[in-house]
């Protein structure tokens, strides 16, 4: 017995001459930060190895800190992730200014499972989140309509929307690529899927999907959608029970009477827009600022958004999702770029917007037990986004400020608040 008591001293003595003994590692967010993206690929593989990590919110935008290990400092070095080490003392002013100011800590204590609704056949050009996740390292399942149906969503924390056309009309590009060959094996694909899986036509499947993916958030699934994912899903919803889909889709007609039809408080973030139903519109509904966008860009005016800033004591979630190093932020075009604020319901979060306009760029809501986040725009880092376009290299925009957008509602699931010590 002493034996043993005496062998756990000299662990204990043995420590406190290590290198990493009273240090924690801490990784920096702000201009200071090599590469920003692969960060939140270091916090997560913390998380997946059972460290929990705390997340400064507001303090050296948004920084990290976990306790000092070896293997997260090699992987640091090996991703080219800045960091620095911090010993007791200075824990103790960081903690000092963070509970003096409009700061706090969030503990992040288990790796959020993550899918992404995606169809096999997407295009490179299709999808910023998948970038996103496959450059910061941060591993993830895909799924398509066969698993939402078999209720397999359940298995995962966090949902990204795949840039989807929830309302069956193929992205609306029927004026313009009906002939191109992706489309048309777009098209082949879906019809396939919808009769396979016992469904009269698309719109009635991708409907399914959509009500099948509302249920997953109510019994509080975490949903991440971008561009064309989040008009178009809330549009399938108000959309049950009426026929919007031209023959060309759908083979056969619109309902005359489906503006009566149209039920919005079914939507998850929209309420009194207006659809555009013609299959060569290149547009969904009037909840799109996409065209104010474009006539802005052509008078070669400067086009920016500005994220607002919250409380971050009081308000911790809308602060996690808006953690950046900069406040305004290049604007990015989509199928969908932004949203008409009068369009918004009362019961979402602005996150962003377009100063001086009534475009809403970022929203953020809770249905049921879960939540939702909507980012207008496809590409944070292409700024026009065309069909064709090669997919985005992210090692030549390690410190995006839209990426880490998409990355804060990655971590966002796995986030507890934690009380600070005085």
């Amino acid at each position: 017995m002493v034996k043993s008591i005496w062998i756990g001293l000299c662990c204990i003595l043995f420590m406190g001459t290590s290198t990493g003994f009273g240090q924690h590692l801490f990784i920096p967010m702000d201009l200071s930060q090599t590469d920003h993206l692969k960060a939140y690929g270091i916090a997560y593989w913390a998380l997946e190895r059972g460290v929990t990590v705390e997340w400064f919110l507001n303090y050296r935008a948004g920084s990290f800190m976990m306790r000092y290990d070896e293997s997260l400092i090699r992987q640091c070095r090996i991703r080219g992730v800045g960091f620095e080490l911090v010993d007791g003392s200075t824990l103790v002013e960081i903690t000092s200014t963070i509970e003096e100011n409009n700061m706090e800590v969030i503990l992040l204590e288990k790796a959020p499972s993550i899918a992404v609704y995606t169809p096999p056949n997407k295009q490179p050009w299709d999808d910023a989140v998948t970038l996103a996740l496959t450059y910061a390292e941060i591993p993830y399942q895909t799924v398509w309509d066969e698993e939402v149906l078999n209720g397999q969503l359940d298995r995962f924390d966090w949902l990204h929307l795949h840039h989807e056309d929830f309302t069956g009309q193929y992205g609306k590009f029927y004026g313009s690529y009906r002939n191109a060959n992706w489309y048309i094996e777009q098209q082949q694909l879906f019809e396939s899927e919808a009769k396979r899986l016992g469904f009269v036509n698309v719109p009635q499947l991708k409907l399914a999907v959509a009500k099948q993916i509302k249920e997953y958030v109510i019994r509080g699934g975490f949903l991440f959608a971008m561009c064309s994912a989040t008009d178009s899903y809330d549009i399938a919803l108000a959309a049950e029970g009426t026929d919007i889909c031209d023959a060309v889709f759908d083979g056969d007609p619109i309902d005359p009477l489906y503006e009566s039809k149209l039920d919005y408080s079914r939507c998850f973030a929209f309420e009194n827009f207006k659809l555009f139903v013609h299959p060569t519109v290149y547009e969904f509904s009037d909840i799109d600022t996409t065209p104010m966008t474009v006539a802005a860009a052509a008078d070669n005016q400067d086009d920016y958004f500005t994220l607002f800033e919250f409380s971050a004591k009081y308000d911790p979630v809308p602060t996690m999702l808006t953690q950046n190093h900069v406040s305004v932020i290049r604007n990015f075009m989509g199928q969908t770029t932004g949203y008409h604020k009068q369009l918004i319901k009362k019961s979402a979060v602005i996150l962003a917007e377009k100063t001086g306009t009534d475009e809403v760029k970022y929203i953020h809501g809770n249905m049921g037990q879960g939540t939702f986040t909507f980012l207008g725009g496809h590409d944070p880092e292409d700024y026009h986004h065309f069909v064709g376009d090669p997919p985005t290299e992210l090692v030549l925009h390690k410190n995006s400020p839209g990426y880490r957008l998409i990355l804060n509602n990655i971590l966002f699931p796995a986030a507890k608040k934690k009380k600070l010590k005085t």
